[in-house]
């Protein structure tokens, strides 16, 4: 937290200082070395070094090459603290405290946009083709029937595991491929007898897991319209259940927030990990090279479960604030304009694009040696055409935080899962004004 306030008063000191070289709505001319950097200088603010901060340092690169002198502060700053601020900050109305651009989550998108109107950029005249992007993720930021953001990453679910590490339980990847959960457990509970390892760890309590489970089987934390359904949802007990069921079993870690998460990955605590496909990045970071390999996730054990599912994925909003123009062509040129921009971010961070014309890069036929020769890309992308439909909901977040409590109701205190989930459902309708 005194990092979080030190970051919005150096902020805040920042627009301070710019108010008095002129203002941001109507700058002097450049005189000077400053208000030309000034001029040429984009602040953003995102997480995961590994993945979406380096691709952010690779499109710079490629901007400058064309506009000389362009600065990028890139702000490493965790979705929990985006989140926590734009909410802030929209409230007060302070929004010369925010950056040019933020990462943000697809499914935190559309409820930012409607509780505050003013705070992101629309950008459906902005030049930038959104024809281009894949609807399914297009349609994530379209509020209104206009633009709010620039789709990035594919958030396609995947399960790594060390194959090494199997190879010491007597076990290959495809004992893990197109299996079901109780398989999954059964098979996690051999190799932590013989390695001591846990299967996987995930971040925070567990609701982004569950999510994922739930998702898989083409339903998702709300009905049809859109109320939370948590207590008579047939996918999401059984995904509690076997949840629930690998954290006793010792198979699941739950470490207790991002920075946590990738640590039990690069201190090799763990076997594998279930994620989306972005965090392939952390993986070719922590290595070791030539023993993971990439496949589909376990199916829940009912009628419609799949082995496919999305984890989420993000984009890119300019905010209100922004340096627009300069924001805009950035983005344009980059996330939206430069098929070298994909070429080089997707086999260094597995930076899958949602982009149409970066799709058609020979790379995703490539195999990749860090994963074995796998063809991992090109198998991701087969993964991302059986991930079934599911019905989404602008309170995510507010379903997501309750079932963080409720499943800390159950493993921490005891609760039942019947209470803890009627509990949630509860809280969560109260937070929606029903």
């Amino acid at each position: 937290m005194k990092k979080l306030l030190a970051l919005i008063f150096t902020i805040a000191m920042a627009g301070l200082l710019l108010s008095a070289c002129g203002g941001s709505d109507d700058p002097a001319p450049a005189a000077g070395g400053d208000a030309v950097a000034q001029a040429n200088e984009l602040t953003v603010w995102s997480w995961d070094p590994a993945f979406n901060m380096f691709a952010m340092d690779v499109a710079a690169e490629i901007f400058a090459r064309s506009n000389p002198g362009f600065v990028l502060n890139n702000v490493e700053m965790p979705w929990d603290d985006i989140d926590r601020l734009i909410t802030t900050i929209g409230i007060s109305g302070e929004y010369h405290l925010l950056p040019d651009i933020m990462l943000i989550q697809d499914q935190a998108i559309e409820v930012n946009v409607l509780m505050f109107p003013n705070l992101f950029t629309d950008l459906t005249g902005s030049g930038i083709n959104f024809a281009e992007f894949a609807p399914g993720k297009t349609d994530f930021s379209v509020v209104g029937g206009r633009n709010f953001a620039v789709p990035f990453d594919n958030g396609v679910t995947i399960t790594a595991y060390r194959v090494d590490l199997l190879a010491e339980a007597g076990l290959t990847v495809d004992d893990f491929t197109d299996i079901t959960w109780d398989q999954a457990i059964a098979l996690g509970r051999q190799v932590l007898e013989v390695t001591g390892m846990p299967l996987f760890s995930t971040y925070g309590v567990g609701a982004s897991f569950m999510d994922v489970m739930v998702k898989s089987a083409g339903t998702s934390l709300f009905d049809a319209n859109g109320q939370p359904n948590f207590v008579n949802n047939p996918a999401f007990r059984e995904a509690v259940d076997r949840f629930i069921e690998m954290v006793d079993a010792g198979v699941m870690l739950l470490p207790g927030d991002w920075s946590d998460y990738i640590g039990t990955l690069a201190a090799h605590d763990v076997v594998g990990t279930l994620a989306g496909c972005w965090i392939l990045g952390t993986i070719q970071d922590v290595g070791p090279e030539g023993v993971w390999a990439v496949t589909n996730i376990p199916r829940l054990n009912i009628p419609g479960g799949t082995n496919y599912s999305s984890w989420g994925g993000s984009s890119w909003v300019v905010s209100s604030n922004a340096n627009v123009d300069l924001a805009v062509r950035f983005l344009n040129y980059t996330f939206a304009g430069s098929t070298e921009l994909f070429d080089i971010i997707l086999p260094a961070a597995g930076a899958l694009s949602t982009w149409a014309p970066a799709a058609a890069s020979t790379i995703y036929q490539e195999p990749q040696p860090f994963f074995g020769g796998q063809t991992v890309f090109a198998d991701i992308i087969g993964f991302a055409q059986n991930i079934p439909d599911f019905v989404g909901g602008i309170h995510h977040y507010t379903a997501m935080d309750q079932i963080d409590i409720a499943l800390g109701n159950i493993i921490n205190l005891g609760m039942s899962i019947e209470d803890a989930l009627a509990e949630a459902e509860t809280a969560v309708r109260f937070e929606m004004g029903h």
